[in-house]
């Protein structure tokens, strides 16, 4: 029996591996069709929805309502945070993965079958709004979800930052979906019927997208942390209740250095499909060429730096990316500004690059501030709550910038103070690392 015993302890050792490879895969789908939902709603926010849905404004208010609508999303998301945080601490990650897939896929496809505010009027607009905030809210929930799932099926951390940066990889190879969509539906339509009919491919074909994500996601395992906390007793537990009060600020560090990445992530991609043909007058379509390319640098960056933050520690990386984000954000622009496509698809390649080293290590960074406990409601509110001061106002206070002085020099400003943020958060923040999530 004792040498069958010890014939049979390799066999049983690959178990572990198998399910971690699966983990992966399945929160990698997911949050990337969920990315790919919240990026064909940008896009269309900067190309087509002020005509669509805010025709009745001039061009620059019609724009940046349009843009005020994509933002919302980003103040909905820490509420996805609270709501979703909150179950998946009390219910368990796999079905935070769970619900908010569909609603984000249920969203997105409503979207496609809105009316324009000429058929319908006011009600397109607040109908639009309606369905963003939703998205909002289910991408709130989403992430830490997805980010804890990888996390706790490498509680030691011997490889953490770089399974959590596959998480974040769902971001560029979400936008290269939706911008690749974007682009092939604009090069085979003409503009009268993309505006017409054709914008709505993006979001109806999201409905395919969500069927395999479910699939995939129905059949994985719960997190070995979170079952080893069910078998805890935890009446009157209330994961918001003790963030806030004994958390403060691990939530304030985690905002802090999350801030400035969201902003940098905006004006280096989406804010160029804006910037090139209002500014520069410029094709639409180098801008969409930027995005790609900016978002293939990511694809590159994201599990490097990953992988860096294991050998090298978190720290190290995001400082590297936000000094580095503070001078490119200057060169950005004078390269921009030359009207070169080369020299812009190379401004956006080396920028991208730069936002994946501030990116790539937050997947695994956040949570290991939280104990298990409470580790969903923490994490996704301190990644979450970021989108409020970043993501939301940065297309409200950047478009009108250039607008008002004819220059890309304020926006290089305002961002390089954002990055400077990362800088001080993380030097306040301990280093985290190899920190073993079970204890």
């Amino acid at each position: 029996m004792t040498a069958l015993s010890a014939a049979a302890a390799p066999a049983a050792k690959p178990a572990p591996t198998r399910s971690m490879k699966r983990v992966v895969g399945a929160s990698l789908a997911g949050t990337t069709l969920e990315f790919y939902d919240h990026f064909i709603y940008g896009s269309a926010a900067a190309l087509v929805f002020p005509k669509l849905f805010f025709s009745q404004a001039t061009p620059l208010t019609a724009m940046l309502l349009s843009l005020a609508s994509y933002g919302v999303a980003f103040v909905a998301r820490p509420f996805g945070a609270a709501l979703f945080g909150h179950y998946g601490d009390k219910l368990g990650r796999k079905w935070v993965l769970v619900v908010t897939l569909l609603m984000m896929g249920l969203s997105t496809f409503a979207i496609g079958l809105l009316p324009s505010a000429a058929a319908a009027g006011v009600m397109a607009p607040v109908l639009l709004v309606a369905l963003r905030i939703l998205q909002g809210l289910a991408l709130g929930g989403e992430w830490g979800g997805a980010a804890l799932m990888v996390n706790e099926f490498d509680p030691t951390g011997r490889r953490r930052g770089f399974y959590g940066s596959l998480v974040q990889l769902a971001a560029p190879i979400g936008l290269l979906m939706a911008n690749g969509v974007f682009a092939g539906v604009t090069w085979w339509l003409s503009e009268d019927a993309f505006l017409s009919w054709g914008w709505r491919i993006p979001f109806l074909s999201s409905a395919l997208l969500i069927a395999v994500g479910l699939y995939i996601r129905m059949g994985l395992a719960e997190s070995p942390l979170f079952e080893k906390l069910e078998k805890e007793s935890r009446q009157g537990h209330a994961p918001i209740v003790e963030v806030l009060r004994h958390h403060k600020r691990e939530v304030g560090l985690a905002l802090g250095s999350r801030i400035g990445s969201d902003i940098a992530f905006y004006v280096f991609t989406l804010f160029l499909l804006v910037y090139l043909p209002q500014q520069l007058q410029l094709p639409k379509a180098i801008g969409l060429q930027a995005v790609l390319v900016g978002a293939v640098a990511q694809c590159i960056g994201i599990p490097l730096f990953g992988h860096l933050s294991d050998k090298l520690g978190r720290r190290p990386v995001l400082l590297f990316g936000a000094i580095a984000g503070i001078v490119w954000s200057f060169a950005f622009f004078a390269l921009v500004n030359t009207k070169s496509t080369g020299l812009i698809l190379l401004a956006a390649f080396v920028a991208m690059f730069i936002v994946a080293a501030m990116f790539s290590p937050l997947a695994s960074y956040i949570p290991e501030m939280f104990p298990t406990k409470v580790r969903c409601t923490g994490s996704s509110l301190g990644f979450q709550l970021a989108g409020i001061f970043g993501g939301a106002p940065a297309p409200l206070i950047v478009v009108p910038l250039v607008a008002a002085f004819g220059s890309s020099l304020p926006v290089s400003i305002y961002l390089s103070a954002s990055l400077l943020l990362i800088v001080v958060c993380v030097l306040a923040a301990p280093e985290t690392a190899h920190k073993n999530l079970a204890r």
